[in-house]
């Protein structure tokens, strides 16, 4: 397989990768103020991906690939809200463990990864474009 190919398949793996970690990113933000609906239960836990480079014998390149979306098992953030209906006989409330700055750093470089492997596509494009010229001129 040509290196311009091989380029284009990486930059796709990219692509789907961090298009995963994008929609994670925002589902723990979407949940960061989800409690649970049983007094005393466990609120949403944070997602995290965990990528895996897996050798493509196409190719012979290294692509990146989701290997799982596992939850993180920090520990939940507890507070005194006795209104709450999720707050337990002493009315503390446990609250998510989403940390929005942190997704919000998350969500940032994996748009600039994103973003990257695109423009990687659109120079190969560009690059097998003008091999296909250069080929036409010289016949």
């Amino acid at each position: 397989m040509d290196p311009l190919t091989a380029s284009l398949r990486i930059a796709a793996s990219g692509l789907e990768a961090q298009t995963t970690r994008l929609r994670v990113v925002s589902e723990n933000l979407a949940n960061a103020q989800s409690t649970s609906s049983l007094p005393g239960g466990d609120p949403y836990r944070r997602k995290i991906v965990d990528f895996n480079a897996e050798l493509d014998r196409v190719s012979g390149a290294s692509l990146v690939n989701v290997g799982s979306v596992d939850e993180d098992t920090s520990d939940f953030t507890v507070e005194y809200d006795p209104g709450n209906k999720a707050a337990d006989e002493n009315g503390m409330v446990k609250k998510p463990n989403v940390n929005v700055l942190i997704e919000m750093a998350d969500m940032r470089e994996a748009n600039r990864a994103y973003e990257s492997n695109l423009q990687t596509i659109k120079q190969t494009r560009e690059l097998i474009s003008m091999t296909i010229d250069l080929l036409r001129a010289s016949q």
